[in-house]
């Protein structure tokens, strides 16, 4: 089935809520302080805050988790890799000097998966897919790569840029390995969505 995910735009980050047949995750959510523009973009797009079933952190740096303790406290899951769990609390101190308005991740309440997991919990929100992890960016960052040709890498380097880094090889290693599940469309978090060149 194609998913017709939708962009919310509210900040610095672009976060993403991907639709299922029974549930619907939302990937990322912007800065501490966000949580007016987070609900002007649902009304904007027509979307209801309990239509949303889980969140997910394609990772843990300030700009794309900030608002996740809050979506904890208002009934939203936490959806967390198991190579994430050690992240969730580095961007706490970041936000405590900047006195930001802000609500810690609870790890308790997440529910914790691995990423050979993944698929069978997506199926679950009727949604195909599963998670990878690509740490290129960060030991804690993942992607999100659906069937249908949607796939959501956060802040991972665009394939393009391989050739400007002198040590690249684990950066190539997460592109061949988002590259076998031929994608269609790269959703980043901090630029507009490109399509993927047929070759």
């Amino acid at each position: 089935m194609k998913t017709d995910p939708v962009t919310l735009k509210y900040g610095n980050t672009y976060t993403f809520l991907v639709k299922g047949t029974s549930g619907n995750l939302l990937v990322d959510t912007d800065y501490a302080g966000t949580m007016q523009g987070f609900h002007h973009a649902l009304k904007a797009n027509g979307i209801r805050l309990n239509q949303i079933s889980c969140v997910m952190a394609t990772h843990y740096h300030p700009d794309h988790c900030g608002l996740i303790g809050q979506l904890q406290e208002q009934g939203i899951h936490l959806l967390l890799l198991d190579s994430q769990a050690g992240a969730v609390h580095n961007p706490d101190y970041i936000f405590a000097r900047e006195k930001r308005e802000y609500t810690p991740v609870d790890p308790a309440k997440a529910v914790i998966i691995s990423a050979n997991e993944s698929r069978t919990f997506l199926k679950r929100l009727g949604i195909e897919g599963e998670i990878l992890r690509t740490a290129s960016h960060s030991e804690d960052s993942i992607s999100l790569i659906l069937d249908d040709g949607n796939c959501f890498v956060g802040d991972l380097e665009p394939p393009e840029y391989l050739e400007a880094y002198a040590d690249n090889a684990l950066l190539a290693e997460d592109w061949k390995m988002i590259m076998s599940r031929h994608p269609g469309i790269i959703h980043y978090a901090h630029a507009p969505a490109r399509a993927v060149e047929s070759t």
